[in-house]
């Protein structure tokens, strides 16, 4: 292989691990974010209720699938 093309396939994975590192990065923060509004979130009043009623929600909605595919 060409120095020049060994060169220039060099500097493309330097490039990409540069990208990578910043999507990483972006992705801790992100993680960080999700985490710190969920905390904020749980301190807020009805938090609880809210739960619990989405919970009920959540088996209804699955129930209601499960005697769909029983019905196919």
């Amino acid at each position: 292989m060409k120095e020049q093309s060994l060169i220039e396939m060099k500097n493309k994975v330097e490039a990409l691990t540069r990208v990578l590192q910043h999507v990483m990065n972006e992705q801790q923060h992100l993680t960080t974010l999700a985490a710190g509004t969920l905390e904020t979130i749980k301190l807020m009043p009805g938090y609880d209720d809210a739960i619990k009623v989405m919970t009920e929600k959540a088996k209804e909605e699955l129930e209601t699938k499960k005697q769909l595919e029983i019905n196919e």
